[in-house]
């Protein structure tokens, strides 16, 4: 694994969203003197919160799966997760409901998912659901080591034993296909299909193997931190803090300082940083302005859907939800076409409804309801640009609103009391390319070493971090994102640097 050049003592982070803070406990875990700036007054990045008059509304990841993969950055400055957070185990994971009046439990305790299939859609689909759990797990392990949790310097390190294991499982045939082997009622192959739109592929073109999602959210568990998801980027700055870290809010990066091939320092609107050593995590055009430096590709990058989203706090709730329901629509294929293809809103919308209050009422006000729904929607490469969703977002809400009250969640308009709507646009004012929160999309040609770089040619210290890098979107590789960047400067056993006082340079 190619590691940075020269001296790395000093490590300036860019953006304290979850991958900017996994890098900083590994490096800080390492030895190194880490500064981390942070253009907003809290950390998070996409892991943020809003407060709508008592609300405590999260803007982005709202389950945490995986959390050995947090666990993992505690421990590199010897804390715990579990010391820093209250993780709430959930049972079920999901659930989901379908056009016939028909729901599902989705729990990931095996005997439970088994006798809820079977009660859902009779023994045969139980029995295809204990072989489909076998493969994902056997897919999980053929890939964590190798494809996801690895820095890839070239193609040919695919050239390994666990290749011909993930090829063995069907790995590079098509997720709908293989599911399909498994399941043949078609709302069941839903449920372990529809996670390849987080990563921006219909499940019919979709790899197999990115059926290694389904195992994270319907195997591995799910959990959600009590304070809500904001909570983990608050804990792993609390622990950065503890360890030595320099963390400072409401810097935002205006330019890199160059001499050569190396960055000497990071420049902010508030002040000049030098450094030995630079994580970039902002999205990838970003980083690359800054950088000055655009590696060259092939075919340009192709960039994930994205979602509008609507928080609304409630005077009300509804029983049928669970913490996380999936609302089928009618339509599914023709729906993956319209978000990746044609760029249409959806007609007949599959929608998330997530209701956070229910686990944690401390997220709302005493006898009021916390609700996320977000609807995917076309990126504005593909779909309507920023300028028509001033328009066309409020009308898209009116929509999805009524939807969900002829769904079942009746009332629901009249019971609202604080609101806030989230549309591309707002992605793209955040600097999110083609207004998606979700980066590049994973198609096999922006996948493991195919997929932008975490080092960029022309710059010796320079590491990437986040969604648009190796390994992806997500929070479990998010997280593992700062870690494989951390693994850059300091080397894959975490080689300890020998601190020297602080060089202060002057102010910008």
């Amino acid at each position: 694994m190619r590691t940075l050049p020269g001296r790395t003592d000093h490590v300036v982070v860019v953006g304290a969203g979850l991958s900017g803070l996994s890098a900083a406990l590994h490096l800080l875990g390492a030895g190194r003197r880490v500064t981390l700036v942070e253009r907003y007054g809290v950390p998070g990045g996409r892991a943020g919160r809003i407060d709508l008059g008592g609300y405590r509304a999260d803007t982005g990841p709202t389950v945490l799966t995986m959390p050995h993969l947090a666990e993992e950055a505690f421990a590199a400055v010897g804390e715990s997760l579990r010391g820093r957070l209250d993780l709430i185990g959930l049972h079920p994971a999901y659930r989901a409901r379908f056009v016939d009046g028909a729901a599902l439990d989705v729990h990931t305790d095996a005997a439970a998912m088994e006798a809820e299939v079977e009660r859902f859609a009779g023994a045969r689909e139980a029995e295809g659901y204990r072989r489909l759990r076998t493969w994902l797990e056997r897919l999980y392990h053929a890939q964590m080591r190798r494809f996801i949790d690895a820095n890839f310097d070239s193609p040919f390190q695919l050239l390994c034993p666990d290749l011909a294991r993930l090829a063995a499982l069907g790995g590079f045939g098509r997720l709908d296909t293989r599911i399909g082997g498994f399941l043949t009622d078609e709302r069941l192959r839903r449920v372990f299909s529809f996670q390849a739109l987080y990563a921006g592929v219909a499940p019919a073109r979709a790899l197999a193997a990115y059926a290694v999602i389904a195992y994270m959210d319907t195997v591995a568990g799910v959990y959600f931190p009590r304070g809500g998801m904001h909570a983990l980027p608050q804990a792993m700055a609390g622990a950065a803090r503890d360890a030595g870290a320099d963390i400072r809010y409401g810097y935002a990066v205006t330019r890199l300082e160059r001499a050569g091939g190396r960055i000497t320092a990071v420049v902010t609107d508030r002040e000049r940083i030098p450094c030995d050593a630079v994580v970039l995590t902002p999205d990838l055009p970003i980083s690359y302005r800054l950088l000055g430096r655009r590696p060259r590709r092939v075919l340009p990058l192709r960039y994930s859907p994205s979602a509008m989203i609507i928080h609304v706090g409630t005077d009300r709730t509804w029983p049928e939800l669970a913490h996380h329901t999936i609302s089928f629509g009618g339509a599914w294929k023709s729906t993956f076409h319209a978000l990746t293809r044609t760029g249409d809103l959806m007609t007949d919308p599959s929608l998330l409804i997530t209701r956070p209050s229910g686990t944690d009422p401390s997220l709302a006000p005493d006898g009021r309801h916390l609700h996320y729904i977000l609807a995917p929607c076309p990126n504005t490469d593909v779909g309507p640009g920023t300028r028509e969703w001033a328009e066309l977002g409020p009308r898209y809400r009116d929509r999805l609103i009524a939807e969900l009250d002829r769904r079942g969640l009746t009332g629901l308009g009249a019971s609202i009391e604080q609101e806030c709507l989230v549309t591309p646009a707002d992605w793209a004012a955040e600097g999110h390319a083609a207004g998606t929160p979700f980066s590049a999309s994973h198609t096999f040609s922006q996948t493991g070493p195919f997929r932008p770089r975490n080092l960029v040619r022309g710059t010796e210290n320079a590491v990437l971090a986040g969604c648009g890098t190796t390994p992806g979107v997500g929070v479990p590789t998010v997280l593992i994102s700062g870690k494989l960047a951390a693994a850059r400067v300091t080397g894959p056993g975490g080689r300890r640097a020998r601190l020297t006082p602080p060089r202060r340079g002057p102010s910008a």
